[in-house]
């Protein structure tokens, strides 16, 4: 009779091997996490007779990943909240368990005391010592270790490819983006250009520009795409595209913005809009000609005239076609003057008792009497130093772009 106890021992011991070796050689082929559990299930089925069983996995949230022999389908059925912190051995007739009073005892799979997945089985012989001995029970531990552990590694690498590709999608966006800005700006006695660029993160959605049209014509532009990240940055660079293959068509602005609306509506489907400044100067005539598309009023310093704010234009592009309304702006006798371009970064950057910087701060720096004779430079950092003070430790949430232009 001991001969025989030792013998069926020693069978579920060589099971048991087998069966660890087996599920080895599945990790080892890569297998899906569908697999493993099928062969998980199969394995403690099949091989070591298990009656009952029930397999809880923490993903986002607990759910039943294998089960066999049981009355419930625990595909939906939720997880008591007083099992989720078991991390020992335990037995079910300590609980009110409702659906789970079939199964007999609950053995966790922990890594530094997170359970990660708890076992449920049931129908134990309370005469065959190999499921109610520790053997038996540290057996079905080790194999749910092995498998919940196999499937997280695999989890955290698909992960870790994710974020690389992502950082790679980042960097390209990110390349796209600075190919979008000019090289060189003008910087001569007769025209000044200066732009500043702060992202929110790797990747925005504004964009500014200088385009020369001839030798007494140039449009400077700024623009700010509706959300960020990599389909912002794209769906600018093919702005810009379109934008100077326009320009080399027709110096006319409003056929440029009324073609750009179509074709951000086309891409987009309505989904995204572009808020749009752009003007065209004329060096001889002394005249500019601009469309406001539903963007932050640039602030036009003539040293004539004094402030005004360039409004005239249409509502955002990409909404809707055609345009409601488009009007061009128009102004003459402009020789000596100062523009300052800006996206609503800026303007909305908030403090920390929640107040935005707003346009009237920009204004009042405008009106004071010595501006008009500082540098483009020292415009832009007075500005950047400014709002840095005024936001205090709160963040910047959005990218901030200045552009200006000076005349004279």
């Amino acid at each position: 009779m001991e001969q025989l106890d030792i013998r069926k021992q020693f069978e579920i011991k060589e099971l048991e091997l087998n069966a660890l070796l087996e599920i080895t050689q599945a990790i080892n082929s890569n297998l899906s996490e569908e697999s493993l559990y099928k062969i998980y299930n199969f394995t403690l089925r099949s091989n070591l007779n298990i009656k009952k069983l029930a397999l809880f996995v923490l993903d986002a949230d607990w759910s039943c990943k294998a089960h066999f022999g049981t009355k419930h389908h625990y595909n939906k059925v939720r997880l008591l909240p007083e099992f989720k912190t078991i991390q020992d051995i335990t037995h079910l007739k300590d609980f009110d368990a409702n659906e789970f009073a079939e199964f007999d005892i609950i053995i966790p799979v922990a890594h530094q005391r997170n359970t990660l997945a708890l076992v449920f089985v049931g129908g134990l012989d309370k005469y065959d010592v190999s499921y109610e001995n520790e053997d038996g029970i540290r057996f079905i531990q080790a194999l749910s270790n092995i498998i919940i552990v196999a499937i997280e590694n695999k989890k955290l690498a698909s992960k870790q490819l994710e974020q690389e590709a992502l950082r790679k999608e980042l960097e390209i966006a990110s390349d796209v983006q600075q190919f979008l800005f000019p090289k060189k700006l003008p910087n001569t006695d007769r025209l000044k250009v200066e732009a500043s660029y702060l992202p929110h993160d790797r990747v925005g959605g504004d964009y500014y520009d200088y385009i020369p049209i001839n030798k007494n014509q140039f449009l400077i532009c700024v623009a700010d795409v509706s959300g960020k990240g990599i389909p912002a940055a794209l769906m600018m660079s093919n702005f810009q595209a379109s934008l100077r293959t326009l320009l080399r068509q027709t110096p006319n602005l409003t056929d440029i913005v009324e073609a750009l609306n179509f074709q951000v509506l086309e891409n987009t489907k309505g989904e995204k809009f572009i808020t749009f400044f752009a003007a065209i100067y004329d060096i001889n005539l002394k005249t500019m000609v601009y469309v406001n598309s539903g963007h932050n009023p640039p602030i036009l310093l003539d040293r004539t005239h004094g402030i005004r704010l360039l409004e005239d234009g249409s509502t955002v592009l990409g909404a809707m076609h055609p345009l409601p309304f488009l009007n061009e702006g128009f102004i003459t006798d402009l020789e000596d003057f100062l523009i300052f371009c800006y996206t609503d970064g800026l303007t909305e950057t908030i403090n920390e008792e929640d107040k935005e910087f707003g346009a009237d701060a920009l204004l009042k720096y405008f009106q004071e009497d010595n501006v008009f004779n500082k540098s483009l430079k020292t415009i832009h950092q007075d500005i950047i130093v400014a709002l840095d003070h005024f936001k205090g430790r709160n963040g910047y949430h959005d990218d901030i772009t200045i552009l200006s232009c000076r005349v004279q």
